[in-house]
């Protein structure tokens, strides 16, 4: 069979080079590497497009992206489920690519748990354990330990099947944590759960990451579980990292399109690039309002370009309007209440889809469908970025 790899001008041109080389940049720091790792299925198309990343010890990356992203891919020949095309995987510096998965000392979480269902939780935290051939005296020790940091020390004669869904997902956590592994690896290990106790699990497990040190390698499509839990973010799309970077930067400074309108609600305004210094850029909106944004992606004058504005960053009320701001016309078209914010979609610079967020606190202006009103945002909070 005939693979087709990335040539090295491919390589060169490619549009988003979210890591410098691993080679350029290897430290004792660089725990898991990433060299110029390409995946494909069928010999011709590459899920997986000449990958560079490292992740440091003890860190808690994610890897986010839509389906069919690639993340999950990366995350299976990390775990050894998956073959590398091309390229090497390094796991504290030893190459690994032909290491079989039960050899690389990598603890795993799946969505689905994959617990036995006929055996106790003892017994299944026991499975991998007798595995690696360690006493039993060892075993009941360990099993206890890892219950105890789960907190599921009651629970070690209960099968899965009388346990409740977050009760299932700690005990595939602690089987995971039981043979003391540098590196677990968790592939939408929350996804099975309802919002809530999604929502204090994710607190649970990074926890419990700061309290043992361990490394993470997370994998989710649900952006406000990567802005919650990582130490580092690598959003991926179409087998390619666009952007790598910690929560705040990703989501405050995004560095593409992709990016902006994947993490979290955002505003994108179509226009063409009138001026350009330094990192500031006068945008002709495409509805014909003339704005100030900062330049990212974008160099010279007659260029497409999308502005990104986030919606909490639009205030309506002139006397909370920062020093400088950019202020329009817009149109009240629904509104909708949720709880401890007011979701207000508005007729404004050529979007019928304008949107902003307003705290919902005592003595906050009402605003309803058919209100005309100004709006306004500091320069600094848009973002002229590539085309939509």
């Amino acid at each position: 069979m005939n693979v087709k790899f990335a040539s090295d001008e491919e390589v060169r041109l490619r549009t988003y080079d979210a890591v410098s080389k691993p080679e350029s940049r290897q430290s004792s720091d660089d725990y898991v590497v990433f060299d110029r790792v390409q995946k494909s299925y069928d010999g011709a198309t590459l899920v997986v497009k000449d990958l560079n990343l490292t992740v440091s010890k003890g860190e808690f990356l994610t890897m986010l992206g839509p389906s069919g992203s690639g993340k999950t891919t990366c995350l299976m020949m990390l775990a050894g489920f998956e073959t590398a095309t091309n390229g090497e995987i390094r796991l504290s510096g030893r190459d690994i690519n032909l290491v079989p998965p039960h050899k690389r000392g990598i603890g795993m979480v799946f969505q689905s748990y994959a617990l036995f269902p006929h055996m106790t939780v003892a017994e299944n935290l026991a499975f991998p354990l007798e595995v690696r051939g360690i006493s039993k005296a060892q075993r009941e020790t360990q099993i206890k330990h890892a219950l105890d940091m789960v907190k599921m020390g009651a629970l070690a004669d209960r099968r899965p099947a009388q346990l409740s869904g977050g009760q299932q997902q700690r005990i595939a956590l602690a089987r995971a944590l039981v043979f003391d592994p540098a590196l677990v690896l968790m592939d939408e290990p929350l996804g099975a759960l309802d919002k809530h106790l999604r929502e204090h699990m994710q607190l649970e497990i990074k926890s419990l990451h700061q309290r043992i040190g361990i490394t993470v390698v997370y994998v989710t499509h649900d952006q406000s579980e990567a802005l919650t839990m990582s130490d580092r973010i690598a959003v991926f799309n179409d087998g390619r990292i666009q952007q790598l970077a910690p929560p705040s930067e990703i989501y405050e400074r995004p560095e593409n399109s992709f990016v902006a309108q994947f993490i979290g609600a955002n505003n994108s305004l179509s226009g063409i690039i009138e001026n350009i210094q330094g990192d500031r850029a006068d945008v002709r909106l495409a509805s014909g309002e003339l704005i100030t944004a900062t330049a990212v992606g974008v160099k010279a004058k007659g260029q497409a370009t999308s502005v990104s504005i986030r919606p909490e960053r639009v205030e309506f009320k002139p006397e909370l309007m920062p020093e400088g701001a950019h202020t329009i016309d817009a149109e009240v078209l629904a509104t909708v209440y949720m709880g401890d914010i007011l979701h207000c979609r508005l007729r404004a610079a050529g979007s019928d889809n304008f949107i902003v967020k307003m705290r919902n606190t005592l003595g906050q202006t009402k605003l309803s469908p058919g209100d005309h009103i100004k709006i306004g945002w500091h320069p600094e909070d848009a973002r002229a970025l590539d085309p939509a």
